[in-house]
Parts: C-alpha cells; sequence; structure tokens
C-alpha cells in the first residue's frame, strides 16, 4: 500500500504532509492512520522541535471520506470518523508547537486540523465550512477544539448554517493566525518558524499548556499552580541558558544554528 502521509524532518520541524490528492486529503482510515502513527513519530523524535502539518494539491482536508463511509454503512458496519479524536488530541496536547500550512480548502473533519492546530497560517482564497448538517450529521468531535478558537456565537453560527467562508474571515473569527495570497504562503509558515526556533522546547512546551489548562482553572488555584510552573521553569538548565546567553549578548543554544 502506498503511503498518503510523509513525514520529514527539515532544521527542526517535522513536517507531516497530507498527500491523498485524487480524493482530496479526505480522512480515509488509511490517512487517519498514517497521520496519527506520524505525529506520535514526529512528537517523540528528538531532532523535532516543531510540527508543521500540510497538504499536495488544492485541498488541505475535505473531511470524512464519505465514499468510505458510505460502504461501511450499506455493510452494516460499525462507522465512525476512524481515530480522528486521538489525532486532535494529539495535536492539542502536543509538547512541541503544531503550525498549520493550510494550501487550501477544509471541509468538517479538515477544518477541526486547522484548529488542533497552535498557530495555522492559511491562503486567503482557502475556503472552509463546517458542513455536517447537510449531510444529516454533526460536527461532533471536531467541536471540541472549535469551540476552544471561537465564539459561541460564531460557533453555533457555523454549526447550523454550514455556510462556506474564506480565508480572510477565518482570521476575524480566530480559526486562522494569518492569511495570505498562494505565493506568499511558504514565506509567511517560514515567518513564524523563525520565531518559533527563538524559542527554549521545553519553555514553548510550557507556554502552551498555560493557553490550554489557565482558562478552566479557578483564579485563586490558577496563580498557586502558575507559581509552580514559573518556579521549576526559572531553576531549569533552559532558563539558566537563556539568562546566561542574555548577559553574554549571545544567541542561546537552541537558537544559536
Amino acid at each position: 500500500m502506498t503511503e498518503i502521509v510523509h513525514f520529514t524532518i527539515d532544521d527542526g520541524v517535522g513536517v507531516i504532509t497530507l498527500d491523498s490528492p485524487a480524493n482530496r486529503n479526505a480522512l480515509s482510515r488509511q490517512l487517519t492512520t498514517e497521520l496519527d502513527a506520524h505525529l506520535r513519530a514526529a512528537i517523540a523524535n528528538p531532532d523535532v522541535r516543531i510540527i508543521e502539518l500540510t497538504a499536495t494539491g488544492t485541498v488541505f482536508c475535505s473531511g470524512a471520506d464519505l465514499k468510505e463511509q458510505r460502504e461501511a454503512n450499506q455493510a452494516g458496519a460499525q462507522t465512525g470518523p476512524g481515530p480522528l479524536a486521538p489525532i486532535l488530541e494529539l495535536m492539542w496536547q502536543s509538547p512541541k508547537p503544531v503550525i498549520g500550512a493550510i494550501n487550501g480548502a477544509a471541509r468538517a473533519g479538515g477544518i477541526g486540523l486547522v484548529a488542533a492546530c497552535d498557530i495555522a497560517v492559511g491562503i486567503e482564497t482557502a475556503t472552509f465550512a463546517v458542513n455536517e448538517v447537510r449531510i444529516g450529521v454533526i460536527p461532533a468531535l471536531i467541536s471540541v477544539v472549535l469551540v476552544q478558537k471561537l465564539t459561541r456565537r460564531d460557533a453555533m453560527q457555523l454549526f447550523l448554517t454550514g455556510e462556506t467562508f474564506d480565508g480572510r474571515r477565518a482570521v476575524e473569527i480566530g480559526l486562522l493566525n494569518s492569511a495570505v495570497p498562494a505565493d506568499q504562503l511558504a514565506s509567511e509558515v517560514n515567518r513564524y518558524l523563525d520565531m518559533l526556533r527563538l524559542g527554549a522546547p521545553n519553555a514553548l512546551g510550557g507556554a502552551k499548556r498555560l493557553v490550554r489548562d489557565v482558562p478552566g482553572m479557578p483564579m485563586h488555584e490558577a496563580f498557586a499552580e502558575m507559581a509552580v510552573r514559573s518556579a521549576a521553569h526559572f531553576a531549569s538548565p533552559e532558563a539558566l541558558e537563556g539568562m546566561t546567553a542574555f548577559a553574554e549578548k549571545r544567541p542561546p543554544r537552541w537558537a544559536a544554528g
């Protein structure tokens, strides 16, 4: 079976590429299985500091493989979205930053992948839609990450209407961090990658956890927990190197390459 999700490492960036343009990078069993495996490999690999998720073709991800789902339904098999939930959770909880290079349209579960990225850059002409209700299902799994990025008003509107919107609107509602012309996508992604490379690996993971954890904590509990985390990072070898490098007016080791 030919691989349809690829994993390469380039200057500390683990690049995971969806490569099934014939079915618009739909979330087939094969694609989700391979994506899950490559995400785990990237997280475990010490040479990877940042994970980039992108795709080939003109569509980033069209959502569920409806042909596969329909055939399973007709055969009376148990159907579902494959291992999408573990993939979204892996991306959300990854100690390494995940950046999405959104090269084209995303629908349904594909928008879940976009929302699970820590930073997402897309092209202005990319179109998006949470269109599950139009085929008689609901955006259940992807809602877990989408409602963390969108206001309740925007989530309700998109979930109920299934309307299509472009990259600029995706920035306005918080799904994308930036939307650029197609010929500027690589340079915009590289701009973010260059900034991320300046951060210490453990500090990046710790900072990401703040954004994930603090909103769900009562204030008193949050201050207590953050005091513990702050002390641990200030006492770390990374902090010693960072403060020493600052005093010596040189780049820290993680940013010197």
